[in-house]
């Protein structure tokens, strides 16, 4: 049952008299549910028992952590078709994708899980004492990751279950043993709060401590930031907007504690189609990508909002085969009339700038916040003189920059910002040829992709998402994959400390029986 009220740690709470409501999309009108804002009492109240509870959770084992994360996806499964119906009827996403994405949230819980059981992540180092070293003696130093405390989590509003209240942010605080507060994305609350009483269950259920997970409603922008300026929390993960998630880094770095956000952004996702791939299979690709930037309404952070080649009656072919294909496609609702009014406004800027011309533009009626998918093309002088072009349209558009050159490529892609990926279509032939530009565009992303569409991402120890600064604000880290747990831990040194206190990691016997570097060396083996 949706309640509407705040998660204060284990208890329900409505001290405020502000509310508000969210929206159907699909229907264009504003569902049955209200909202309580929450108080700065709240705030301060979840803050605190989030500070507490991490005294004893941050010392929990990884195999009690584990259970609880197995616990927080069993009860998200129990939840059955009422969060898969509220999630359709917030997002206006379609009951597949509710069901996938849930199955995705699901799937990064356990395999976080599965990092704890396992153990070695936290990176187990060790130096025995050398006493008889000339011409000064060694000490004894290990080295391990350690929780670094209460974590603010923003949900997302284009992944109302994987990025949001149990989502990727989430479960790696949780798993590397930080509790959590998540300041509820106002579009899909209702949503939200049926996740929160499935993580609530489960902390009950396996025996976490009060406080070590909390979910707070807000319509603005002020729970959040006040959350971020408390002084228990120690961290902050953002996805959204680089309006939103620069105010927030700033906001973070003028505390008079200093704290890290790691914020994922904008976009535009460069796509460079080599000659190879528009000569051979121009019409495929096109295919192809008219799908990638129309799906899911194009509200994904890998669209494709950039496609660069060099001119030639092939690539001409291509652009026109785009446009014939994408114009195929029906339209599909947008989350929010928000959402699709921006989208409006982006498109229309972009449109009007100097060279542009429009390939594609899908004129025909539709519903109510239904995104009509448009692609544009310029030439590659036009595109590096206006910044304007290089802004990020969320939803189903993409440009098509037209090069002179291999070299005009090349520039083009220099001087773009960070992008969480790139694409490079084409034959493995080509890469001497175009080592420059390829080289040029691995210097600009997170993540670089051959002949493929930058749509989906796989969640696996060897995905990175994230990338130079616009994509995300920490090039180093992503936010998928179980490398997100990182974000919420710092190495300690223990200096010739008793071994009877040192944590289990770092045990001469190695009760944990975790991989470790000991004196140099990758091994299971006990010290001495």
């Amino acid at each position: 049952m949706i309640t509407g009220k705040n998660y204060v740690g284990y208890g329900l709470s409505a001290k405020g008299e502000a509310t508000y409501a969210t929206f159907d999309p699909k229907s264009n009108s504003a569902t049955e549910w209200r909202f309580y804002e929450a108080t700065a009492d709240e705030i301060d109240g979840a803050a605190k028992k989030a500070a507490a509870a991490f005294l004893e959770y941050k010392n929990f084992s990884g195999k009690q952590k584990a259970k609880f994360l197995r616990a927080i996806a069993e009860e998200i499964e129990a939840l059955g078709d009422e969060l898969i119906a509220t999630y359709t009827k917030e997002s206006g996403l379609p009951e597949g994708r509710a069901m996938g994405e849930r199955g995705r949230t699901m799937g990064q819980l356990k395999a976080f899980a599965t990092l704890l059981e396992e153990g070695s992540w936290v990176e187990a180092t060790i130096d025995t004492a050398q006493p008889d070293r000339k011409p000064l003696p060694k000490i004894d130093i290990r080295k391990m990751l350690v929780p670094m405390g209460p974590i603010a989590v923003f949900g997302s509003s284009n992944f109302p279950l994987a990025f949001s209240t149990a989502g990727g942010d989430t479960a790696s605080a949780l798993a590397a043993g930080c509790p959590v507060i998540v300041k509820s994305h106002p579009m899909h609350a209702a949503t939200g709060e049926l996740v929160a009483s499935a993580i609530v269950k489960a902390a009950r259920a396996t025996g976490m401590p009060d406080g070590v997970f909390s979910n707070l409603n807000s319509s603005g922008i002020e729970v959040g930031k006040q959350l971020v300026l408390h002084p228990e929390i120690k961290g902050v993960g953002f996805t959204g907007s680089i309006k939103g998630g620069t105010a927030l880094y700033k906001l973070a770095s003028e505390r008079k504690e200093p704290i890290p956000v790691f914020a994922e952004m904008g976009s535009i996702n460069p796509v460079v189609a080599l000659p190879s791939a528009l000569s051979g299979k121009g019409a495929d690709w096109a295919a192809k990508y008219a799908g990638s930037i129309t799906l899911g309404a194009g509200q994904f952070c890998t669209n494709p909002g950039l496609i660069l080649g060099i001119g030639s009656t092939s690539f001409d072919k291509f652009v026109n085969t785009l446009g014939d294909e994408i114009e195929k496609l029906a339209p599909t609702c947008m989350l929010h009339p928000n959402i699709h009014e921006n989208y409006e406004k982006g498109k229309k800027a972009l449109s009007q700038q100097e060279g542009v011309h429009v390939v594609a533009s899908y004129e025909a009626d539709s519903a109510p916040n239904y995104g009509k998918q448009k692609v544009l093309t310029v030439n590659g002088e036009d595109f590096m003189k206006n910044p304007k072009l290089h802004e990020e349209v969320f939803g189903p558009f993409s440009v098509v920059v037209k090069c002179a050159d291999a070299g005009e490529l090349t520039a083009v892609i220099e001087q773009l910002e960070g992008q969480l990926t790139g694409t490079v279509l084409g034959e493995p032939s080509e890469f001497k040829t175009f080592s420059k530009t390829i080289d040029a565009l691995q210097g600009r992303v997170g993540r670089i992709i051959f002949n493929g569409v930058p749509t989906g991402v796989e969640v696996c120890p060897s995905m990175h998402h994230g990338g130079p600064f616009p994509a995300s604000t920490d090039s180093r880290f992503t936010s998928v994959g179980t490398s997100a747990i990182k974000r919420w831990v710092r190495p300690v040194s223990f200096q010739n400390w008793p071994r009877e206190f040192l944590p289990e990691a770092l045990k001469d016997d190695n009760p944990l029986n975790i991989m470790r570097i000991l004196d140099g060396e990758h091994t299971r083996a006990k010290v001495g």
